[in-house]
């Protein structure tokens, strides 16, 4: 079977680093690494708010251990990424993915809302550049302008080696600059 990354990127998927294509292999898979999460001030209650839907992390942090893991279930792709404190408290941040055709997906934080992204690869680096973001009202999907939410989103993967790969993720507001911030390295061999 072809995982969704794989459907979505094509040939294209051939160009990506092992380590790349082990993060995104079809089937049930475990990266496990560190993250850092960052923000403005600013940013927290509105954050907050958008936590009670299941979007984001409303916690900032370095070096936190977290483990991502995904199955597949017909064809949807499930995410359930787990944050580690310092303190002992640990976050949970679940998503779905789902294909939007072409070279796009559609991460959805709940059965409502979610983040349409075009994937490519360029310089042996996936790249996921921001659409916009959805509603889903039965078999519609409402487009929300990214500058109306959030902003724009870029993310951007790359191996580190054969087994590790690096991640950064940002969204970037045309009139407030960057407003989130997630990155880290993880280790993509685990099952």
């Amino acid at each position: 079977m072809r995982s969704l990354m794989q459907c979505a990127l094509g040939e294209d998927w051939h160009k990506l680093p092992a380590a790349l294509q082990a993060h995104y292999r079809f089937g049930t898979t475990t990266d496990s690494g560190h993250m850092d999460i960052e923000y403005p001030w600013f940013m927290q209650p509105y954050l907050s708010v958008l936590r009670i839907f299941g979007a984001l992390v409303k916690r900032r942090g370095q070096q936190l251990p977290t483990v991502v893991e995904k199955h597949v279930v017909g064809e949807r792709q499930y995410w359930r990424r787990t944050i580690a404190y310092p303190d002992g408290n640990r976050v949970y941040f679940n998503s779905f993915w789902v294909s939007a055709g072409n070279n796009e997906v559609i991460e959805f934080v709940n059965p409502v809302l979610g983040l349409q992204m075009a994937v490519y690869v360029e310089g042996g680096k996936l790249h996921y550049r921001g659409v916009r973001f959805v509603a889903k009202l039965g078999n519609r999907l409402l487009p929300i302008p990214e500058w109306l939410v959030l902003g724009h989103t870029t993310i951007t993967e790359m191996a580190v080696d054969e087994t590790h790969f690096a991640m950064d993720f940002r969204i970037t507001h045309p009139l407030f600059g960057q407003v989130f911030r997630y990155s880290g390295e993880f280790d993509a061999t685990s099952e």
